[in-house]
């Protein structure tokens, strides 16, 4: 890995520190909208309307959490490991804070669209909130392509499809097509676990035998082809399903089952069942779990015994929710300089979470008559989880690295 060099500014250091890298605003911002946009929905699920926002509530939810809350997840790792990966400095100062601030701009026209249609066009909305995740590619792209670090390319055309399935849910508000915004969504879901298989098993069995001070099991590349391969194909598939390709469901569901299979057994191989005693270690693990777990759920409601939003919880509650707090919880520690440990309180926030995961998906498909009750607690139990991350990494973020160093 090429060695970070001193090449940026000298008033680099001193720039505000949260502006240093992207996780440190990226990851708070993300963190706080999580916890506000589930209690609005809390209150919209026991009757309350505190929001009249761009394309309704139930819209909402399931855009914001992916391309609000995700996106600001995915922009916040991806351009702080591109340093790493590159060697080059990363988006900070000016730039950053004018991507964050696009960021925002996004999020509060998506909730109070009647507030800003006074002064702004309709069409506006959507141009603002579309235009982040390919301001966000193309910072990648330049970065990797001037680096020639080629293997970190591949980030690049799975944001762009991620911006596609964008387009694709505002399209589907446009034109009331409800068809086309829950096969966008699909889609957008699946592109986020094809980037969870990316980046774990890129991680995941690195930090393991880190910390466990266990050998690192050597990537086998026919599984690594065939994991990546599967999951891709089946991202692929979803594209094509909302291009309007008849796609044949035994084509789909064993497609899926394939790449279950195969993530599955390369989980196995990072010795997740030693990681126990360290919350950080197995919720990446749990996490992952749930790649396998959504997509035999999903396979079963192609089938029809269960309802496709189960499965997409398993992937966006237990694997999306779950991944993303541990990631932010370790890389939050190591790039401000601070010993890797897991701080008071975030395994008990990690385990609501894997809760969570379970009571919203597995139980709620074989006891559905306590959807009120699953949907209140697994609600909960995220709030909890993120605003106990909030409160030890809050400061952390936006203060200077301990040891002195950039970033």
């Amino acid at each position: 890995m090429p060695t970070i060099t001193s090449s940026q500014p000298a008033s680099t250091c001193k720039q505000l520190p949260l502006v240093r890298l992207a996780f440190r605003p990226f990851f708070l911002l993300a963190a706080l909208f999580s916890v506000l946009s589930l209690l609005v929905w809390l209150a919209f699920w026991h009757g309350n309307m505190l929001l009249r926002p761009y394309g309704g509530l139930i819209f909402w939810h399931q855009h914001e959490m992916l391309f609000g809350f995700a996106a600001a997840v995915v922009a916040g790792f991806l351009l702080t490991a591109v340093r790493n990966w590159t060697g080059l400095p990363s988006l900070n100062g000016g730039p950053l804070i004018a991507l964050v601030a696009l960021w925002l701009l996004g999020r509060l026209l998506m909730a109070f669209p009647i507030v800003f249609s006074v002064a702004l066009p309709r069409w506006l909305i959507v141009i603002v909130d579309l235009a982040f995740l390919p301001v966000v590619a193309i910072v990648m792209a330049t970065l990797v392509v001037t680096a020639k670090r080629w293997r970190n390319l591949i980030f690049v055309p799975v944001l762009m499809l991620f911006a596609m399935a964008n387009l694709a849910m505002h399209v589907g508000v446009i034109n009331g097509d409800p068809e086309m915004i829950r096969q966008a969504a699909y889609l957008a879901v699946l592109l986020i676990t094809l980037m969870m298989t990316l980046v774990g098993g890129r991680v995941i069995a690195m930090f393991t035998a880190n910390r466990l001070k266990r050998p690192k099991p050597a990537p086998i590349p026919l599984l690594e082809v065939a994991t990546l391969g599967s999951t891709g194909g089946v991202v692929l598939l979803q594209l094509a399903i909302l291009l309007g390709v008849a796609v044949p469901v035994a084509f789909m569901g064993g497609t899926m089952l394939f790449a279950a299979l195969a993530n599955t057994l390369r989980m196995a191989r990072w010795g997740g069942l030693h990681s126990w005693r360290e919350p950080l270690l197995w919720g990446l693990h749990g996490s992952y779990a749930f790649i396998p777990l959504g997509l035999v759920m999903w396979v079963l409601a192609l089938m029809g015994l269960i309802r496709t939003e189960l499965a997409i919880h398993a992937l966006s509650i237990g694997g999306m929710g779950v991944m993303m707090l541990a990631m932010m919880a370790r890389v939050s520690l190591g790039h401000t300089g601070r010993p890797i440990r897991t701080l008071p309180g975030i395994g008990v926030a990690l385990g609501l979470m894997l809760i969570a995961a379970v009571m919203r998906s597995p139980v709620l498909a074989l006891f559905p008559q306590i959807t009120h009750w699953t949907y209140t607690l697994s609600i909960t139990f995220w709030c909890v989880a993120y605003v106990i991350f909030l409160a030890h990494y809050t400061l952390p973020l936006m203060r200077a690295r301990v040891d002195g160093q950039e970033g």
